[in-house]
């Protein structure tokens, strides 16, 4: 399986900014770092002797890539039945990028379940996938996203949610922030960009969260992007509704938001990223061909 990094970071509400009593204003810490691309360690070109399986699964990599940054779509490359050594050497030469994800198991349905990484080369992502019946599907998926990330958020977003008017006492703001919400999802299309409600700038009380969870439900993606600081992305169980947390390098929380979209921007791979990522790969695959 791939040894994806874990998710310690709790999801909290985040309130305004507040000023201390001499005036002086104590802004949170912004992140001080940013994951750029770095090169990844390529075997010596006499390594790649005997590996003729990973050979031409990153090949088949770069066909797919060519495919889908000229607006095609591209089959996933499975790499079942590799030996150990050649999977070895593919996860060597894609490294692992800013974004990492599982999707849990669905306890009506098994034990389906996934790991998923990005690779340093940006929208190449591996993905193994563990069925109900115990079967393990190994492929590499080139895109914005994995396609399994969608399939699992559109499947608990079938499940029946509370009723608005069951809130407690003590609810003040937490149902106009449902209600827009439930806008937005009336009016959002796909294609057209997110609707972001920013919970951080709203008058929520502890109880007012606490009713925001029971009414939006957690799903099962979990999503992972350390490209600036730290972002936690989980679904909803309600359409296209996704919870977004941003924090800064001391864990602390900067945006709590609640996005309507297909997939949120920020784990996505973009246009320009796949463009570009077929040139860094070009250049693999040219030191590669050295052996």
């Amino acid at each position: 399986m791939i040894p994806l990094k874990p998710f310690p970071i709790p999801v909290v509400a985040a309130g305004p900014g507040s000023q201390t009593e001499d005036e002086q204003l104590d802004y949170l810490s912004l992140p001080q770092g940013m994951d750029t691309y770095r090169a990844p360690l390529l075997p010596e070109p006499e390594e790649l002797h005997g590996h003729d399986g990973a050979v031409a699964a990153l090949h088949a990599v770069r066909a797919a890539l060519a495919r889908v940054v000229a607006g095609e779509p591209a089959a996933p490359v499975a790499l079942d039945g590799l030996a150990a050594a050649d999977l070895a050497l593919i996860h060597q030469v894609l490294g692992e990028g800013e974004v990492s994800a599982q999707v849990l198991p669905r306890e009506d349905h098994g034990q389906a379940q996934a790991q998923i990484q990005e690779s340093v080369f940006a929208g190449i992502w591996r993905v193994i996938e563990v069925l109900a019946d115990g079967r393990v599907r190994d492929r590499i998926e080139v895109g914005a996203a994995p396609e399994v990330l969608g399939r699992a958020a559109r499947e608990d977003a079938g499940r029946p949610r509370p009723d608005l008017l069951a809130a407690p006492a003590g609810v003040m703001n937490a149902l106009p922030v449902l209600t827009e919400l439930e806008d937005h999802r009336q009016q959002w299309r796909a294609g057209q960009p997110a609707q972001v409600v920013n919970l951080s700038l709203l008058p929520l009380t502890p109880i007012d969260i606490g009713f925001l969870d029971h009414v939006l439900g957690t799903g099962r993606v979990l999503i992972l992007s350390r490209g600036y600081g730290n972002c936690r992305i989980t679904n909803a169980e309600v359409a296209h509704t996704w919870r977004v947390v941003y924090y800064n390098s001391q864990d602390t929380v900067i945006l709590n938001s609640v996005e309507v979209c297909a997939l949120p921007e920020v784990a996505l791979a973009a246009a320009e990223d796949l463009a570009d990522t077929l040139e860094r790969f070009d250049e693999v695959l040219a030191w590669v061909a050295q052996g």
